[in-house]
């Protein structure tokens, strides 16, 4: 039997391609210009080198040139690996949909979504599959996820500069519908790895496809309103209200250089990290969360509802002092208010 991925399966026929087993997995990345290019070279060797093969792999180029670095890159070293475009950038959340449908409709079981600022471990594919094959509750898995230090030496990236300091071990819940990275920041502990989360950070993280259908709105999986940030914490909190689990998988470590940090804890903590944020990455995140607000609103407690109108209180007086130009946000969120899709439980 032909493995699924190596590129072999592109030498053969259409009418042998019909009788060959589809992957098991689809792992979708995607590309935008110089953000990415310079990660590539370090990124795809790790993940064409997994033990795990059957799987497929599709680039979602975002990129606004028709023939980019990224494009070239690829084509020349992984011509192998499918890539889709539009002649734009679409945004995290549609060009993964149009991924995760294209999954879907070719028959796999799991879809990996993972970021090209990451190096993977060579098993680390094969032990999120061996732990999401334990048991169908499992909606989605995220890996062990450790700082990698791109920036301070890039150019022996792909074998050094891989902290032991977590970046994230996935999403985690708290009260007044607020979303963490859990175990950022602290040192790579087992302990911290097993903290309980609700699903993956948008970095990486398996997905079970039946599950996805399971909670889409509107054919998305990914609502399409948050261009980027947040769309990661809707998805994996709609999986959750729908009954599914979601675990850290331990032994599957990955490494990440993250571009946007995170906020910390505590609101002194919060205020001065958010000096290291570009302005459009606020304005994005900021609008997610709104939205996020809006969608589950009636199904939160009298507690959690108290919990979210204070956090609100605090965020305007934040914006009023220090960052006025959210402000526009709000007024965006006005315009959308119509297309927001309001979550109605079917448990």
């Amino acid at each position: 039997m032909e493995r699924c991925f190596g590129g072999l399966l592109a030498k053969v026929n259409f009418s042998y391609m019909l009788h060959v087993t589809r992957c098991r997995i689809t792992i979708g990345f995607i590309t935008y210009g110089k953000s990415t290019e310079k990660y590539l070279p370090y990124f795809l060797p790790s993940l064409i080198g997994q033990g795990f093969k059957d799987f497929t792999v599709l680039c979602f180029d975002n990129s606004e040139e028709d023939d980019s670095e990224n494009l070239k890159y690829i084509k020349n070293h992984n011509p192998e690996i499918e890539i889709m475009r539009e002649g734009g950038n679409l945004g995290f959340a549609r060009a993964y949909n149009k991924m995760i449908r294209k999954a879907s409709l070719a028959g796999a079981e799991y879809f990996l979504a993972v970021n090209p600022d990451m190096v993977l471990e060579a098993d680390a594919v094969g032990e999120m599959i061996k732990a999401m094959d334990s048991g169908s509750s499992l909606g989605s898995a995220s890996p062990k996820i450790l700082k990698w230090d791109f920036v301070n030496n890039p150019a022996r990236s792909g074998t050094s500069n891989k902290t032991n300091i977590i970046d994230t071990c996935g999403i985690k819940l708290l009260p007044g519908l607020r979303f963490v990275d859990a175990g950022q920041g602290t040192e790579n502990k087992t302990v911290i790895a097993g903290e309980r989360v609700i699903g993956p950070s948008g970095a990486a993280g398996l997905y079970r496809l039946s599950a996805l259908e399971k909670v889409k709105q509107d054919g998305q999986y990914f609502d399409e309103l948050m261009f980027m940030y947040k769309e990661d914490c809707d998805l994996a909190y709609r999986l959750f209200l729908a009954g599914f689990k979601s675990k850290c998988v331990n032994e599957a470590v990955m490494y990440h250089d993250r571009s946007a940090g995170g906020n910390g804890k505590g609101n002194i903590n919060i205020a001065f990290n958010r000096k290291n944020k570009s302005r459009q990455v606020k304005k994005w995140s900021f609008l997610g969360q709104q939205i996020i607000f809006a969608k589950y609103w009636s199904l939160q407690s009298w507690k959690n509802k108290f919990i979210i109108a204070w956090h609100q209180v605090k965020i305007l007086i934040f914006i009023l002092l220090f960052e006025r130009y959210l402000l526009l946000e709000l007024i965006n969120l006005a315009k959308i208010n119509n297309k927001i899709k309001i979550y109605k439980s079917s448990k």
